[in-house]
């Protein structure tokens, strides 16, 4: 069963499990479970996607649950009105001081299987910082820290390519360099927060903010 945290007549709230689509991929014969299905058969009704979380991270997903609902949200995300917030667990491995917040540009291309710097890409704008340095289980007994990363742009694969850019890739984030195992499902990166405009939530009825927990995480 997929958790549900807020539900009404025209939106849903799901932590999506690491290690399943969002919506469908470009191939038929794609074998990945897909979360919108899935939480259409839980439902028993249709669900209209508005964003997405790549199949690796889990976290905080929206669905519409009508066309006016799908149109208004869509609205709100093109025009960078939503805020999301996600928590990242990267090595210990350099100087950068707590609790500052550090803007990080980059010009991403999407390549065939990960995200590049290119001359040609768009740009992508990163707001981070670290607030915890300690252990998570999952990652066994390594010195690490709890970054949490708000990306004013959505680009593919944004977050994980600009950990890797600053020499933090994300725990279990093999393709993008990482050499800690996870030893959980998908990668350490978490979709925990959602701020909502005031006028969509007050006319969809949502939460301004939504929340989910973090990773585990013991503070040293």
């Amino acid at each position: 069963m997929i958790p549900i945290l807020f539900e009404n007549s025209e939106v849903v709230l799901v932590d999506k499990p690491a290690e399943m689509l969002s919506v469908p991929s470009r191939f038929a014969d794609d074998p990945r479970p897909i979360l919108g299905r899935v939480l259409e058969e839980q439902l028993g009704r249709r669900l209209w996607p508005v964003h997405r979380l790549d199949f690796e991270v889990s976290g905080l997903m929206a669905f519409a649950l009508s066309a006016g609902a799908h149109k208004k949200l869509n609205g709100a995300f093109e025009r960078r009105e939503v805020h999301k917030t996600y928590v990242a667990l990267a090595p210990a491995v350099n100087e950068q001081p707590k609790g500052v917040l550090f803007e990080w540009r980059s010009q991403i291309l999407r390549g065939k299987k990960r995200s590049y710097e290119s001359e040609q890409g768009q740009e992508a704008i990163t707001h981070a910082e670290w607030r915890r340095e300690g252990i998570s289980a999952p990652a066994g007994f390594v010195n690490l820290r709890e970054w949490w990363l708000t990306p004013l742009t959505g680009k593919p694969h944004q977050l994980r390519f600009e950990m890797f850019k600053q020499g933090l890739p994300i725990v279990g984030d093999e393709l993008y360099g990482s050499d800690i195992p996870w030893n959980i499902e998908g990668i350490a990166l978490r979709a925990v927060r959602v701020e909502w405009p005031h006028a969509l939530a007050s006319e969809l009825k949502l939460p301004p903010v939504s929340e989910v927990a973090g990773f585990e995480f013991t503070e040293l």
